[in-house]
């Protein structure tokens, strides 16, 4: 009887795949972009029209999140992990929005490392909401937990060694394009490693 009266409840997790899998679309079009510096304007839209539709996806959820009376996590742990998943694709289309901006044609090869190590944290990122529907997976969340932290350390070290190759460079503009196309695309994976570091504590408030 009460529960005829309770708001209606949503699943969270319904919203946390579906904006996973916008943003691995996002980042097999960066993965694209970035082979070969063709058709960047085409990419480039098509990252944007696909951060439109994680927003909407994003505002569906803070906005269930304030109608549920009950949730399967933390409301804060939700809150945070849709924003975190946000930040990931914000930080990818800042990169290819710059690609575009500063006419970028020549692509180097880091630029694609990193969009690589980006589709393969997104499909763990992914792999981990879905095993969260059972928090009782410790197991298989941590497996994808412990993968995207080695991802991001990657990250790191491509960030690093692209930096010690664009400084060798002569040409000053060129290396203040790409430095911050750079960091902007390791801080997409940053947030990747955010996104698993909320989920390894829903783990433990759980367990």
């Amino acid at each position: 009887m009460l529960k005829s009266f309770l708001p209606k409840e949503y699943s969270f997790y319904d919203f946390f795949e579906r904006h996973a899998r916008l943003t691995t679309e996002v980042c097999l079009q960066l993965q694209m972009l970035t082979s070969d510096g063709q058709d960047i304007p085409g990419h480039v839209a098509r990252i944007h029209a696909l951060e439109h539709q994680a927003d909407d996806v994003t505002h569906e959820c803070i906005d269930a999140l304030h109608r549920t009376f009950i949730t399967p996590i933390e409301r804060t742990d939700i809150l945070q992990l849709i924003k975190q998943l946000d930040d990931i694709l914000d930080s990818i289309d800042a990169a290819s929005s710059r690609i575009e901006l500063y006419g970028i044609t020549r692509m180097r090869s880091e630029a694609r490392e990193l969009a690589d190590v980006l589709v393969t944290s997104m499909a763990e990122i992914t792999g981990g909401l879905v095993a969260m529907r059972d928090l009782k997976n410790i197991q298989k969340i941590n497996t994808h937990c412990i993968a995207i932290h080695d991802l991001e350390s990657k990250g790191d070290n491509i960030l690093r060694s692209a930096l010690i190759r664009l400084f060798q460079e002569d040409q000053p503009i060129l290396i203040i394009k790409w430095k911050e196309i750079f960091e902007r695309l390791e801080k997409a994976v940053d947030r990747c490693e955010n996104v698993a570091n909320i989920i390894e504590g829903v783990v433990i408030s759980s367990s």
